[in-house]
């Protein structure tokens, strides 16, 4: 495949070698464009894209979320029916000694700030919006140790609304690899996912992208020939590149 033309912007800050980049002299209108097709393949490609935490109830996925920090979301999922017998809702967690918190989610790593943020998310929760998970943006991200990432996983999966595009690492990188973006903050990797996909198709935005990642778009050995939207990506072929 031919090379792209492309051209570079500003440094990322997110581990990348190489700064990040657009096709040169792309418009907005022919990116959505891009994206839509990008978006169309990898639907294809992972048709049962969702949320990877398991859970029950909106506290549940709260609670998963915070445990996925530094943490596999298969170690979550094996962590989480200890969890939930344990603690089944957000009243246990408050009145629980975080020690024994600390003893239950011991395998996610960082447990002991882990174990310090579900208690006082969970406190929040109590006291302020009796005992039931917000399901506002606004309300959620006043939780302790809840960010505009886990509000927007909670709200897509466990509340069915959309009110923007959750950012991890992996669709941090790939929205750079795919030049959708010149950013690396994921506040700002938001915004501009958020004008190239329809609001129907933020939820899954982030499902599709973080599948692709693992299995494909790897952080340091991408496997371009074996992508399905590599036609569409300006980073394709690259050096390091599989």
């Amino acid at each position: 495949m031919a090379k792209k033309v492309i051209e570079k912007e500003s440094a990322p800050r997110d581990g990348a070698k190489e700064p990040r980049r657009l096709p040169k002299g792309e418009s907005l209108e022919a990116r959505k464009e891009r994206f839509q097709n990008i978006f169309k393949l990898l639907r294809r490609e992972y048709p049962d894209a969702k949320c990877a935490l398991e859970f029950y109830t909106p506290f549940e996925l709260v609670a998963a979320t915070i445990l996925s920090a530094q943490c596999t979301d298969k170690r979550v999922n094996i962590v989480m029916p200890e969890f939930r017998k344990a603690f089944p809702n957000a009243k246990a967690v408050a009145n629980a000694d975080v020690r024994d918190i600390e003893d239950v989610i011991k395998t996610t790593g960082f447990f002991r700030q882990k174990a310090k943020s579900l208690k006082s998310m969970a406190t929040d929760i109590v006291e302020k919006f009796g005992g039931n998970v917000p399901d506002s943006m606004e309300e959620l991200t006043t939780l302790r140790g809840v960010g505009r990432k886990t509000a927007n996983v909670v709200l897509g999966d466990a509340f069915g609304k959309a009110e923007g595009i959750a950012v991890d690492t992996h669709v941090t990188r790939l929205s750079g690899r795919l030049g959708l973006t010149v950013h690396s903050e994921p506040v700002k990797i938001e915004q501009d996912l958020m004008k190239l996909a329809k609001p129907s198709q933020w939820t899954l935005t982030s499902h599709v992208l973080i599948l692709h990642g693992r299995a494909i778009c790897d952080a340091r050995k991408p496997k371009c020939s074996q992508c399905t939207v590599a036609s569409y990506c300006p980073s394709a072929g690259m050096k390091g590149s599989v």
